[in-house]
């Protein structure tokens, strides 16, 4: 008999690792509150760019990524053959722009320590950059460059996860209101608002920026908070941005749709997904400092996700200590899109016992306790 596993959350974690598990001959079943990838999932960037977003040191958080991204391509395959869906998965490239000398130094030092991890980086400027990217601001100093860096749309990516979980005969129950965690220590059992009942062996608990909702159930600290994102997208010739554009402000991302995608601003709202206008003005404030062209644009279109942060900023990954049949595949941050692949391989080999992924040893679930 196959081993039940029940997932709460339907994001684009719970549905990776949904996806992953079927594959496995797990019989698995998402529980959702209201639709998956209805949250930060779908209204994310979709940028697989640890690269540009992690500048600092190669911890354990940027080997978490980097291997993410180098599995994406094999992954997004995967995801398209099963679900018969198709979605936007590019290889552009990015650019990370800075406009002082001292900016460009540290570029330099970036350079240095990620050149060690493989990173094809390449610093860019003057008629170089403009030739890549012609519409960029003269007020650039530099740029660097780096291949690898690919991103996918969100939404539609999300779509094809869920469907391939479908396909792959995962259950999926959705719009569930509120689901309750009755028992986990000897078994695992869930009940829904409206009465209905979800047993199982293995519990995986990817409730996103929800999951503090079950410090009390667990006893222990699950410090992971809701931080809205804003972003807004206007309608661009095709090709007239070719690469994802990242600065200290944010970053800029062209669609194959003919949309460039510019995010994000960021604040403490609680678990409110309004879009208000001086977040969006935080957007286009400085993006025309990247794109002149954009001072002349309106955004056709804004939206909001909440991002789940935890407090030190790695997510949780990992099996319970005093119950390991309940694993935690939480808060991760605006990486969830990127995350996605490496997360489910890994949580799938906690389950069949295998030797766990290195960089989980700092993504232990208790370590706020």
């Amino acid at each position: 008999m196959k081993e039940k596993v029940v997932i709460l959350g339907g994001g684009v974690i719970g549905l990776a690792t949904a996806f992953e598990l079927s594959r496995r001959n797990y019989d698995v079943t998402v529980l959702e509150k209201t639709s998956c990838g209805g949250q930060a999932s779908g209204a994310a960037a979709g940028m697989l760019a640890p690269f540009s977003e992690i500048g600092e040191d190669p911890d354990d958080f940027f080997k978490l990524c980097l291997d993410s991204l180098r599995m994406y391509k094999k992954w997004q395959g995967d995801v398209k053959e099963v679900s018969k869906l198709d979605f936007e998965y590019s290889e552009s490239g990015s650019l990370h722009a800075v406009y002082h000398d001292a900016d460009v130094l540290a570029l330099e030092t970036r350079q240095s320590w990620q050149s060690e991890w493989g990173a094809e980086a390449e610093l860019i400027s003057g008629e170089q950059l403009w030739k890549m990217e012609p519409a960029l601001s003269k007020d650039v100093k530099a740029a660097m460059y780096y291949p690898e860096e690919s991103h996918v749309f969100a939404p539609d990516y999300v779509r094809a996860l869920e469907q391939a979980c479908r396909v792959n005969g995962v259950n999926i129950v959705e719009h569930l209101d509120e689901v309750e965690v009755i028992e986990w220590e000897q078994s695992v059992e869930l009940r829904a608002k409206d009465g209905r009942e979800f047993i199982g062996d293995r519990l995986i608990i990817s409730s996103g920026a929800w999951s503090s909702e079950l410090e009390e159930t667990f006893g222990l600290r699950i410090p992971v908070y809701p931080i809205r994102g804003q972003i807004c997208a206007y309608e661009v010739p095709t090709n007239q941005v070719k690469h994802i554009i990242y600065t200290s402000q944010g970053y800029l991302v062209p669609k194959a749709n003919g949309t460039l995608v510019n995010g994000a601003s960021e604040d403490i709202a609680g678990f409110r997904t309004d879009v208000t206008d001086k977040g969006i003005a935080r957007l286009t404030n400085w993006n025309k400092h990247v794109f002149p062209f954009l001072a002349k644009e309106t955004p056709f279109h804004t939206w909001a996700g909440l991002r789940p942060a935890t407090q030190d900023g790695f997510p949780l990954i990992g099996k319970l200590e005093q119950a390991p049949h309940i694993i935690f595949a939480t808060g991760h941050y605006r990486n969830g899109i990127l995350l996605s692949p490496v997360t489910a391989v890994a949580v799938a080999d906690l389950l069949e016992e295998k030797e766990a992924y290195a960089p989980l040893a700092s993504c232990k679930p208790e370590r706020f306790t």
